[in-house]
């Protein structure tokens, strides 16, 4: 079979991503039941964590296990990486000893380099510019509660950040509408930008963005690596916090997402997050059954 990587959105068509969503629910519903599934016995998966996680590596953890695999967690302390050993040789190395990679960490071009150098499928868990794994996840939340995105309003209220830039491919993938509102000299990056076309919008106004919107979602203020900039990004983003009156302006029907953790009273209030619109928690569970999706994809045969 030919080597696939996931390393943002783009490495995947429409086809291959809708038919990922609907795989995803098809697993959740499985695992629901009670259904023993083990098509991974023997695989193993190798995660590579640069970065601290609470969502992304229980899921990807209990998911291999789900599959009757294994997962070996791998930090800067544990491995080699953290002394020095250059990318390239690593990823030649471990990928000869497992079979699918994830890794959560700073630079996008790491991530390409050390997939570049790879024998087996590598997940991008996280990087400073994409985040591809949870926006599987939002999306099958929204499919799961509102029925197909294709042709939906999403509003994206905050930084322009990784998030942002893979909630822009997922509007060219996935064929939605988006709104970023975010404060100036916060937008997100131009190239990733210009690539989306007409499907993106950009403002600067947080209520312009939610009006007539299917979806509102956020991030954050300050993202791993910017506490420094707390300060200073709460006086900037002080008129971008989803709160009800940003809600009121979307469609009576639409739902919140955030990719958490949270921070009310910040970019969200608690009577958002934690109110009849949120569907933050299917949200967050469906990284689990997204990742099982996505894996077992990027270990079929004919993938």
């Amino acid at each position: 079979m030919a080597l696939r990587h996931f390393l943002s959105l783009l490495d995947l068509n429409s086809d291959e991503l809708n038919a990922l969503i609907q795989r995803a629910i098809e697993l959740k519903a499985m695992q629901q039941r009670g259904e023993i599934y083990e098509p991974m016995k023997n695989r193993v998966l190798g995660m590579i964590f640069e970065k601290s996680s609470t969502r992304t590596r229980v899921s990807f953890e209990a998911g291999m296990a789900q599959f009757g695999g294994h997962a070996i967690f791998l930090s800067p302390r544990d491995t080699q990486l953290g002394r020095g050993e250059p990318i390239e040789d690593t990823a030649k190395v471990l990928s000869r000893m497992v079979d699918i990679i994830m890794i959560r960490t700073f630079e996008q071009e790491k991530l390409e380099t050390f997939a570049a150098h790879s024998q087996v499928p590598v997940i991008n868990a996280l990087t400073d510019s994409y985040h591809p794994c949870q926006l599987l996840a939002d999306v099958q939340a929204f499919v799961e509660h509102r029925g197909p995105i294709q042709g939906k309003t999403v509003a994206w209220i905050g930084d322009g950040n990784n998030m942002c830039h893979s909630y822009i491919n997922a509007a060219l993938q996935f064929d939605f509408q988006l709104r970023i509102a975010c404060p100036e000299g916060y937008e997100p990056d131009s190239a990733i930008m210009a690539r989306a076309g007409d499907r993106i919008t950009l403002l600067h106004d947080a209520k312009a963005a939610a009006e007539g919107a299917d979806l509102i979602t956020t991030d954050v203020w300050a993202s791993m690596g910017q506490e420094e900039e707390q300060a200073t990004r709460e006086r900037a983003f002080a008129a971008f916090e989803v709160d009800d009156s940003i809600m009121a302006c979307a469609n009576a029907d639409a739902v919140f997402l955030h990719c958490l953790p949270a921070h009310r009273g910040e970019e969200v209030s608690a009577s958002v997050i934690d109110g009849p619109q949120s569907i933050v928690w299917d949200q967050a569970e469906n990284r689990l059954h997204a990742q099982k999706a996505l894996m077992e994809f990027l270990l079929s045969p004919e993938s």
